[in-house]
């Protein structure tokens, strides 16, 4: 309790400082390099998250997904899916997919642009100035850049910076079947030339609006029927499996660890896709 009164002390009379990041790397499964705050400072920013997510929430666009009440990568697989058959026409037309990914995305953020960002909402002035002092709190290595994966506002505030990319999308490019969950996105058409056109103009808003870069290896255009790898799994018109790689970890981690929750955890997973043999043939050799 002498630590919260301390905390609302600096908070009333503005002297708050937020504290130094403990990192730590962990493999998700590819390596991620995470930073942790200090106890005060999450405390802080759980509360600073109760109060501005409603308030930025019903701004977003309906097909942002991530880190968001009732949304979801299951809910985003869905729109997914549905998109897909009304681009279609039923599957009597070929339905084109452009997936995009945004290279290092968390540590790619600048702290100016963002900030100009906030300015522009109806927030007073002394809340503008704490979330300045989180958004400054951390770099990536770059004075000016990134936000720790590690702190709840950054789900935040990453959402608001991208925000002004989906509003863009949604309203000037007038994009219809478009979904974003975090730094991946999808476009859906039955003309590949009008997503290739998407792209140029996309990566373009990227670059000088909001100092983002796609990822070169992670940027493809290619029918729905081939098979689209989106949000851990590998979608076809009429079924999805999971990733190759997913599977071997799936093997991997349960054939040491074969403990209850483990296992159902990967029970669940499978049963969001078509995965009956795979399903079999893994918890029959791991019981």
């Amino acid at each position: 309790m002498d630590n919260i009164v301390n905390l609302y002390t600096d908070l009333v009379n503005k002297n708050y400082k937020h504290g130094k990041y403990h990192a730590f790397n962990i493999s998700d499964p590819k390596p991620r390099n995470i930073h942790k705050a200090s106890v005060r400072d999450r405390l802080l920013h759980h509360a600073i998250y109760k109060v501005l997510y409603p308030y930025f929430d019903s701004r977003f666009i309906h097909d942002s997904y991530s880190c968001r009440q009732s949304k979801g990568t299951h809910k985003a697989i869905c729109r997914f899916k549905q998109n897909f058959w009304k681009v279609s026409k039923n599957n009597t037309r070929t339905c084109w997919v452009l997936k995009c990914d945004i290279k290092k995305f968390f540590a790619s953020i600048d702290h100016t642009i963002l900030l100009n960002i906030l300015s522009t909402y109806d927030i007073d002035a002394e809340t503008l100035q704490l979330l300045k002092v989180v958004v400054k709190s951390f770099d990536s290595g770059v004075v000016g850049k990134g936000l720790p994966l590690g702190n709840l506002t950054s789900q935040l505030l990453v959402n608001i910076y991208m925000n002004k990319f989906d509003q863009f999308i949604k309203h000037e490019l007038k994009c219809r079947f478009y979904i974003r969950y975090a730094d991946d996105f999808v476009f859906l058409s039955d003309n590949k030339n009008y997503l290739f056109s998407t792209l140029q103009i996309a990566n373009k808003f990227l670059e000088e609006k909001l100092k983002l870069n796609l990822h070169p290896n992670k940027v493809f255009t290619k029918t729905f029927t081939s098979g689209i790898d989106f949000l851990g799994w590998i979608h076809f018109f009429d079924h999805k499996v999971i990733r190759p790689a997913t599977k071997r970890r799936m093997i991997k981690r349960i054939k040491h660890n074969q403990k209850a929750q483990t296992v159902s955890s990967y029970r669940g997973l499978l049963s969001h896709g078509n995965t009956h043999k795979l399903n079999n043939k893994v918890f029959s050799e791991y019981k």
